[in-house]
């Protein structure tokens, strides 16, 4: 499984969300709480996902 990583266009220290990327799809996860969990997302909801952001739908 890949590693977790933050954005690029992260500018406040690291202080947001973490994205591990795999086969099964995505895991994203707070970085000040990260005993907390993470949510996970199927590729399907993971493209959609992205293909929105890039739209500026959000």
């Amino acid at each position: 499984m890949n590693e977790w990583h933050t954005s690029s266009y992260s500018q406040n220290g690291g202080q947001c969300v973490e994205v591990r990327e795999h086969a099964q799809g995505a895991d994203v996860r707070d970085t000040r709480h990260r005993a907390a969990g993470h949510l996970s997302f199927s590729p399907d909801e993971w493209r959609a996902f992205l293909h929105d952001i890039k739209r500026n739908r959000f």
